[in-house]
């Protein structure tokens, strides 16, 4: 069959970084025996800057188009929105030049894309899954008042009852589509990596010291204000953060008297690896109020084998449990984050290795992209049938 797969946020290997959830998806039912397109946008929404390569390109097997992107300059703001509804407008139109799929699998967010992509799966008889990796437009509930969020919560509502298929990264995804209503058929499917060794020139640091390690976002739904303070408070601690956003300068200035904290920038692939394989132990401090079930960072982090800290509650603090693989504190204290850091001192590093090792499978992106194919596949199917 034919499968078309939209999303505009993620990376690309092409640009050095590892494989994503999307171009791991299309490789999966690529690898299947279908003919796959993968729609991306021609604008780096990590890098806020324009993509070299804007052709048509063959990735693992499918083809990849660029649909033309006006530009943003932070994850929050209007133009961000306006770039959405422009990046729909025109994935429509070239969308509608092309030979008819049978399926679209179309990410949410962002929700202008799901609308459209809603409405033209309807008007051809095709099969359409949208793919959840973000509570919109609940997370901007901390930003925007509630009653201006109306308009969305309908949006979000007609893609959700007109889907034929919903998937999420995390449960708390799903639970929400049926909160509107929805009652297509549901699959959870964790943002996936694939589990490689660690480099070989690359190993923990025999120093005295605890390194930390955080590769992510640096935005208001990242408690690196914590981090940052904690590591300043414990002379034992250094901290190496990859990646970038719009606090990052607020946080560099916070950490500018600290020689032991260093910012890395966004790494590629091989860099990342080598930095995460040089660490003792991984960071994931989010606000519970990010609406985050399952941040894709713990696919990194387990796959190198680290030990997590951790400030989200729900299914991330459960996994990490379940698994043996870190601990869980509370965002917004230093105090709660340090014993946290004293738990982990105490603690059998071999095991929590192992545990980490074991909660990587639950990421593993050689059995989660292959089920999802096979759930895709009966979605469209059971449509032919209807």
């Amino acid at each position: 069959m034919i499968v078309w797969i939209v999303n505009p946020f993620d990376n690309l290997p092409l640009e050095g970084y590892r494989p994503q959830r999307y171009w791991l998806m299309a490789r999966a039912f690529a690898r299947a025996g279908h003919d796959v397109v993968l729609w991306t946008s021609d604008f780096s929404h990590a890098h806020k800057s324009p993509r070299e390569m804007a052709a048509p390109l063959v990735g693992d097997g499918f083809a990849l188009r660029f649909v033309p992107t006006p530009p943003y300059p932070r994850n929050i703001c209007m133009r961000r929105i306006l770039s959405h509804r422009a990046f729909a407008r025109r994935w429509l139109g070239m969308a509608e030049k092309e030979q008819c799929p049978d399926l679209v699998v179309a990410s949410l967010p962002p929700l202008s894309l799901g609308d459209v992509a809603a409405a033209f799966c309807r008007r051809g008889g095709v099969a359409f899954v949208t793919d959840v990796q973000d509570a919109w437009p609940e997370t901007f509930e901390r930003v925007v008042p509630r009653m201006l969020l109306a308009p969305l919560r309908s949006t979000a509502r007609r893609i959700y009852q007109a889907a034929d298929g919903i998937s999420g990264v995390a449960r708390i995804y799903l639970d929400l589509a049926k909160s509107y209503g929805a009652r297509a058929p549901m699959h959870l499917a964790p943002l996936g990596a694939d589990l490689q060794p660690a480099p070989e020139d690359a190993a923990p640091r025999n120093d005295g010291m605890l390194h930390l390690v955080y590769a992510g976002n640096m935005g208001k739904s990242y408690d690196l204000a914590t981090v940052i303070d904690a590591v300043k408070a414990d002379k034992t601690l250094c901290l190496d953060l990859a990646g970038a956003g719009p606090d990052e300068l607020t946080l560099r200035a916070r950490a500018a008297d600290c020689p032991r904290i260093r910012f890395h920038g966004y790494l590629e692939a091989d860099r990342l690896r080598a930095l995460l394989a040089s660490a003792d132990a991984a960071l994931v401090p989010m606000f519970d109020d990010s609406l985050v079930g399952l941040p894709g960072k713990l696919a990194d982090y387990s796959a190198a084998r680290l030990p997590i800290l951790n400030s989200l509650s729900g299914e991330t603090a459960a996994l990490i449990k379940e698994h043996s693989a870190g601990f869980t504190y509370a965002s917004g204290s230093v105090s709660s984050l340090a014993a946290a850091v004293e738990s982990l001192r105490a603690a059998d590093a071999t095991a929590l290795r192992a545990g980490a090792a074991s909660l990587a499978a639950v990421f593993d992106a050689a059995s989660i992209y292959p089920a999802y194919v096979s759930w895709a596949e009966k979605i469209v199917s059971e449509r032919r049938l209807k």
